[in-house]
């Protein structure tokens, strides 16, 4: 196991605490609407000081607030995900504390290596996803007209069959699969892991963002709060530090559901494209 000097912890000046407090608020509105809000706070961290194992513990600590705000404030969207919710939120847990348990046992170097082509391959998927989407409506219409009903009388596009519980065997054993592997890396490091679920969902069939957003908030909760209890256990997290990018963070979220109901489903998934993109470009330079 790699054990970081747990008292390096930098003497932090009021000007860097508000660039922290700042960072964690864009963190946590970015992170209510697309994802990979740890990209902003991580190398914040590590400017001012932390070792990355520490600065990765706090990071997750810290924003959990803003993942639980996003989750409430998407919960009515969330009603008709009972199903898939009851499915991905076990997988969730395990995942996620399988992931940070890898974290604390391996240098911090390793997964820096690989985050960067994760998100940029999510970001891709996401960017087709919804092309895809409008063409298996468009067959699943066409199937539909052929037998004298319609689309909207055999299957609410706000409520795929996924929600519904009336999916195969097979496609839940892949929904639960790939859901497994995005909550080890999540639990591991976590920067984008909410960018590859939003591709996951739209590929199952959600065609709501707002929706997808809810799902992957919550889901990022069971994630990353499993893994924060793994962090908090062995020790790794500045807490004065975690509880001022907390607030922010906090702050941050509730202002993220807000500003995706009012940019609309459309400049919500540019902003999920720009934020893959960018955070592949920053990792990368770094």
């Amino acid at each position: 196991m790699f054990h970081p000097d747990l008292s390096a912890h930098p003497n932090l000046s009021v000007l860097q605490f508000s660039v922290l407090f700042l960072s964690a608020f864009l963190a946590g509105a970015i992170n209510t609407v697309a994802g990979g809000g740890t990209l902003i706070t991580f190398p914040i961290l590590l400017f001012v000081g932390y070792n990355p194992i520490i600065a990765n513990a706090t990071s997750t600590v810290a924003l959990i607030p803003a993942s639980i705000s996003g989750a409430w404030g998407y919960r009515h969207e969330l009603k008709e995900s009972k199903h898939a919710l009851s499915r991905l939120l076990p997988i969730s847990l395990i995942g996620g504390a399988l992931g940070a348990f890898l974290l604390v046992h391996t240098r911090p170097d390793t997964f820096k290596a690989i985050v960067p082509y994760l998100i940029l391959g999510a970001t891709c998927l996401f960017m087709v996803q919804e092309p895809i989407s409008r063409w298996s409506k468009k067959r699943l219409e066409r199937n539909k007209l052929s037998t004298g009903t319609t689309l909207e009388s055999s299957i609410d596009a706000e409520v795929p069959a996924l929600d519904r519980g009336s999916s195969s065997p097979l496609t839940w054993i892949g929904v639960m699969g790939f859901q497994m592997l995005v909550a080890v890396y999540g639990g591991y490091f976590g920067a984008g892991a909410g960018i590859l679920m939003l591709a996951a969902y739209g590929f199952l069939g959600f065609t709501n963002i707002h929706r997808m957003n809810g799902l992957k908030n919550l889901n990022g909760i069971a994630i990353n709060g499993i893994a924060a209890l793994t962090f908090i256990f062995k020790g790794l997290v500045d807490w004065r530090t975690a509880a001022i990018m907390a607030l922010g963070a906090l702050t941050g979220g509730i202002s993220g559901v807000k500003m995706a109901r009012s940019m609309g489903q459309k400049n919500v998934r540019l902003l999920v494209i720009a934020v893959g993109f960018a955070l592949t470009l920053t990792l990368l330079i770094r």
